[in-house]
């Protein structure tokens, strides 16, 4: 009863988009993860869901998910059906979420900033759904923009950070026009969170820093603005309050909140918990890994699944290009020259059949089967737009091509997301999650595959655990 007391002493009293509520907060989670459903179960608890407008779902007649079909030629025609997609889908779950909620708690939405068109559809959203949403959540880019579009629908928002010079620049450019709608911040730890991490060009990806320290140094750096009032939320590496203790109540911190975005998962509420949760539930210890081959260029963290493991290894079967050699190979009807020192690794791998040489962008090539070579120019064929700047496709929303050619190493993130969003093999697609997602096999509370209903869940952190 410790953690009950301590958060209803502590954290309860706290507002968070204009209101009072619990300080737990449900981590959004892109394409269908986090929804109407389950961010109204978390705001009927009495605490905060968010919902995605990443790929949202939208409903037919008979309340049956419509499938994300393409139907235009060019790519700019099907940028215009992603955006409409992308808008009815998170209307829709944003009016799911305020009929579960019953008018509990706070309905935030999540958006990818680097998603194609984030400010359209954003804008579009919430001039149809003002009503059922709080508070907007961005992250994954430098979201400039967001103060003045919440402000101007009266909307709380809540940029997602890894570092305080991250939001020192934002406060300082932008958001400190608009100081009145800044509902919180989120303190997003780029070695410990999923999906997509904001880890800097200066930072070591192997070596991770201490959250503590990195939190003292945001708080300080709000302070220094007069944001004594606003409060850290701490996402990644949050599973028992227990653990965070000393985080609470705590001086140099200020008023804190913690995100749950992979526990959150498996919840009965959650679309994706059915085909997720027997992987979910067999990860060990470094099951999750933090690599950069997401075609946004952040780094992610996604679990080992064959999609990413057979990724990886393609990295490994790469040659650099030189202007002349004894070793070449054919990609597509040119002849290209390779490092003659890789002649036994190129000739090992055409006969395990890797026989297709795809140049990237670094002046290389990869080696690939016929079939996902096959494959690979079929997903660069149906490029939709749907992020600002894509290397596997090079769509690039400001000036139509990133100006390279696109990238084999890569792959398509909304083919893959849509997939595993909705009973796709999560062993043959892109499966986002913390990196403390092998808990789920380690925790007492999940025994015999139990899934808890969202309320179950929040009753369960409440008491620290």
């Amino acid at each position: 009863m410790y953690f009950y007391w301590e958060l209803a002493l502590h954290l309860g009293s706290q507002k968070i988009s204009g209101v009072d509520v619990l300080p737990l907060v449900e981590g959004g989670k892109g394409v269908s993860v986090s929804n109407g459903y389950t961010s109204g179960e978390w705001a009927a608890a009495g605490c905060v869901g968010t919902f995605s407008a990443v790929n949202a779902d939208s409903y037919d007649g008979n309340g049956n998910v419509i499938p994300l079909i393409y139907h235009a030629k060019s790519r700019t025609d099907r940028r215009r059906e992603m955006i409409e997609y992308a808008v009815s889908g998170a209307v829709a779950q944003a009016k799911v979420a305020r009929e579960v909620s019953n008018g509990n708690g706070r309905i935030h939405v999540n958006a990818l900033w680097e998603m194609g068109a984030c400010e359209e559809i954003l804008e579009r959203v919430l001039e149809e759904a003002k009503d059922c949403i709080h508070g907007v959540v961005c992250g994954a880019g430098m979201p400039y923009a967001l103060a003045e579009l919440a402000s101007r629908f009266g909307v709380y928002y809540y940029p997602i950070v890894s570092s305080a010079r991250a939001f020192s620049a934002l406060f300082r450019r932008s958001f400190k026009k608009h100081q009145n709608f800044l509902g919180g911040v989120v303190y997003e730890d780029p070695w410990l969170a999923g999906g997509h991490n904001g880890l800097s060009n200066a930072e070591n990806p192997l070596k991770p820093s201490n959250p503590y320290l990195r939190l003292v140094a945001l708080r300080r750096t709000m302070n220094e603005f007069n944001l004594q009032h606003i409060p850290i939320i701490i996402a990644g590496g949050v599973w028992w309050l227990s653990e965070w203790s000393d985080y609470i109540d705590n001086k140099e911190l200020g008023l804190v909140a913690f995100q749950f975005g992979t526990r959150s998962i498996v919840t009965t509420e959650c679309p994706a918990v059915r085909s997720w949760q027997p992987k979910l539930m067999s990860l060990k210890r470094g099951d999750v890994r933090l690599t950069q081959l997401s075609p946004t260029g952040f780094y992610s963290s996604a679990v080992n699944t064959r999609m990413l493991h057979d990724l990886l290894k393609r990295q490994e079967r790469q040659v650099n290009i030189v202007e002349d050699s004894s070793l070449a190979v054919r990609v597509f009807s040119q002849e290209v020259f390779l490092d003659e020192s890789k002649r036994k690794d190129v000739e090992t791998w055409i006969k395990d059949g890797y026989s297709k040489a795809m140049r990237t962008p670094d002046n290389t090539v990869v080696f690939v089967t016929p079939e996902q070579e096959k494959q690979i120019l079929e997903d660069q064929k149906n490029c939709c737009c749907c992020l600002s700047m894509c290397r596997f496709s090079s769509w690039c929303q400001q000036h139509g091509t990133t100006g390279k050619i696109p990238d084999p190493r890569s792959f398509c993130i909304q083919k893959t997301l849509q997939s595993v969003a909705h009973d796709g093999d999560p062993e043959e697609n892109l499966m986002f999650a913390g990196h403390l997602a092998y808990r789920f096999a380690e925790d007492p509370f999940y025994e015999n595959n139990f899934i808890p209903t969202t309320k179950q869940l929040i009753d369960r952190i409440i008491s620290g655990y």
